[in-house]
């Protein structure tokens, strides 16, 4: 709750000043993101437009809503047609590749196509908070994050937004941003619009919630979907990207980086996560095992998930991880393996 009082901060202070459009004179001089070459062919822009036209009878998601977005009917995401942002600022809280010394360049997009019952930034995924911002504003948000010296554009639950953003990328990178985009997402994600942000996205960043279809309808608002379509979504995010490894200073530029909460009694099926991983991707693929499960918002209407996770629970899904030859494991409990 403190990181989101403390990005409603932020947030208030940058939407509040001037934004500069200068690039940062810090950049890798060696890195060059994949979405430079098709702005400079047109093909980035014209990409955000298909990508517009797909909400006119939204499939954005793979909930398929079939609202007219274009016409501002809301949708299950409660997405409006206008960009809704709730926050944007140096974030220190994600993966020590992303962060660095200057942090990773959020930007907190409102409203939320999964909605978990457990989400830590219910306010922002469910209840909407945040500023409407045309996507003008979008783009020289980034050039600010790139002006304060951020790693990376690190686009924090874009899926309901993904033409706003790749049509203020197009903007953005005629001003001078050259930073990789960072595509934080749920994982629930259409193969369709996977496809058409090829070549535009340079770091996936997924969750993998959940291994079975039950788990993820009682706890994300019906969407039995979600561990069928997160698999093929992972095999073609790795496809564009693959295998996340960390430069000569300690930072990722491009790659595939996994991520999956451990929840309490097993909800999630960390084991089968897993095992899917092992058998399907890369050994070596960068796979954050997250230990900071928090009961909130909803989670005590349902007492299985209404308690943090045990020092037990956590070492034994690690313990398979290794077990199973996963070499590039982000073991953030690492304090529950030290106490044992």
């Amino acid at each position: 709750m403190k990181k989101i009082i403390l990005g409603f901060i932020l947030a208030f202070f940058f939407f509040g000043c001037g934004i500069g459009e200068k690039p940062t004179k810090k950049l890798t001089p060696e890195f060059k993101p994949a979405y430079l070459k098709l702005h400079e062919t047109g093909e980035l822009k014209k990409r955000g437009e298909q990508l517009f036209k797909m909400m006119e009878g939204c499939r954005l998601c793979p909930r398929m809503c079939g609202v007219d977005r274009l016409k501002d009917e809301i949708g299950f995401c409660q997405a409006p047609l206008k960009l809704t942002i709730a926050s944007y600022y140096p974030h220190f809280g994600e993966e020590r590749p992303l962060v660095g010394k200057k942090g990773s360049g959020a930007i907190f997009f409102s409203h939320c196509n999964l909605r978990c019952v457990f989400c830590i930034n219910w306010e922002i995924s469910h209840k909407g908070i945040g500023k409407q911002s045309s996507i003008k504003d979008l783009a020289n948000m980034m050039l600010h994050l790139q002006e304060m010296g951020c790693h990376n554009i690190n686009l924090v639950t874009p899926t309901h937004y993904v033409p706003h953003i790749v049509l203020a990328v197009d903007l953005a990178a005629k001003k001078g941003l050259r930073l990789p985009l960072v595509y934080n997402t749920c994982g629930w994600e259409r193969m369709e619009v996977l496809e058409l942000l090829d070549g535009i996205i340079d770091i996936y960043l997924p969750d993998f919630k959940y291994a079975d279809p039950e788990m993820a309808a009682k706890y994300s608002a019906g969407a039995h979907t979600y561990p069928e379509i997160t698999k093929q979504a992972f095999l073609e995010m790795h496809r564009q990207v693959g295998v996340a490894k960390p430069d000569k200073d300690g930072l990722v530029y491009r790659g595939l980086m996994v991520r999956h909460l451990v929840m309490p009694n097993n909800v999630g099926g960390t084991k089968e996560v897993i095992k899917w991983i092992a058998e399907n991707l890369p050994k070596d693929t960068y796979f954050n095992i997250m230990s900071q499960y928090t009961p909130i918002y909803r989670a005590f209407e349902y007492p299985e998930i209404s308690r943090k996770i045990t020092k037990k629970e956590y070492k034994e899904v690690v313990d398979y991880a290794k077990e199973l030859g996963l070499t590039n494991l982000d073991i953030q409990g690492m304090h529950f393996l030290d106490n044992e």
